[in-house]
C-alpha cells in the first residue's frame, strides 16, 4: 500500500487585508489569517504601506520596506503577536492609538 506523502511549503505566495485580519496565502495552499491588532504598524499603516511589501527571507518572511515590518511564516503559524501588543492594547483601551 503506497502513501501519498504531501509536502508541506510553507513559502509566501500573497498577502491581502481585510479592515481586522491579516491573511497570508502559502504555497502548499493553506493560508494563514491572523489578527491585525496583533502587529501595530501594519494596523496603523496606510491601505498603500500594507500594500507594498516583498517575499523576503528565502519566500519565509514578508518584508514592509515603508514600514521597516517583517514577519516570517514560522511566527504567523506559531501564533506570534508582535511583542509590543501589550502595550498596543493599552493604548487602544485609553483612545490614544488613531487609524490612518
Amino acid at each position: 500500500m503506497g502513501i501519498l506523502a504531501l509536502t508541506a511549503d510553507e513559502r509566501v505566495m500573497d498577502v491581502k487585508f481585510t479592515r481586522d485580519t491579516v491573511s497570508v496565502a502559502l504555497k502548499d495552499g493553506r493560508t494563514i489569517i491572523v489578527p491585525l491588532a496583533w502587529y501595530p504598524r501594519l494596523f496603523n499603516a496606510t491601505a498603500a504601506e500594507r500594500k507594498n511589501w516583498q517575499v523576503a527571507g528565502a519566500g519565509y518572511g514578508i518584508h514592509w520596506p515603508d514600514l521597516d515590518e517583517d514577519l516570517s511564516t514560522e511566527g504567523l503559524l506559531r501564533g506570534a503577536p508582535a511583542p509590543h501588543v501589550a502595550a498596543a492594547s493599552a493604548q487602544s483601551s485609553s483612545g490614544r492609538r488613531t487609524r490612518r
